[in-house]
């Protein structure tokens, strides 16, 4: 955003968040498997910086146990994204550097392709379709239908204090150029 130039957004109050502007929302903590359910979706912030997401591709595993993405490599305004339902991916496991979620944005006309990789090492337990069939939902409700993934990662991995709260979460956005 140009300089003076102001956007609405939203902030959960009941989430945590990453530097690269993921939520965080612990659904389910399995002390008897010392395991951790989470739902992951998008800040509203990335909207309001980098325009209405056109486009959201989820990662899909191959029967190999390897993630591909689907999707065209360009957008133009008339392009439309398959169909896509909320499935359950049977647990397939991801590292920190394995890409999870890819949405491309149009601003001013322009098109931008953003990717974002797991916040830490997990197991898909569900992708959101919905979102890749109907990306208005990250744009009009991030916080509620419009999540990605539902992962479960051992609570060994996930230390909340390793992810921003609300506060910081503001505090870090107020400090952006």
């Amino acid at each position: 955003m140009a300089d003076g130039d102001y956007s609405e957004f939203s902030i959960a109050h009941d989430r945590l968040y990453t530097l690269e502007h993921l939520w965080l929302q612990v659904l389910d903590e399995d002390k008897d498997e010392g395991t951790t359910s989470i739902k992951i979706g998008l800040s509203e912030f990335l909207m309001a910086e980098y325009g209405e997401v056109v486009q959201a591709v989820l990662a899909r595993p191959r029967d190999d146990g390897e993630y591909e993405i689907e999707g065209d490599s360009g957008l133009s305004e008339d392009d439309e994204t398959d169909t896509a339902q909320t499935f359950s991916s049977g647990g397939d496991q991801v590292g920190i550097d394995d890409l999870v979620i890819t949405i491309t944005t149009k601003f001013d006309g322009e098109f931008d392709r953003i990717l974002f990789n797991a916040p830490f090492p997990c197991k898909i337990s569900e992708l959101n379709g919905h979102v890749e069939d109907n990306p208005d939902l990250l744009n009009e409700e991030a916080y509620g239908d419009g999540w990605c993934i539902i992962v479960k990662t051992q609570s060994d991995y996930f230390d909340e204090d390793q992810f921003l709260n609300k506060d910081e979460y503001i505090e870090m956005l107020n400090e952006l150029p």
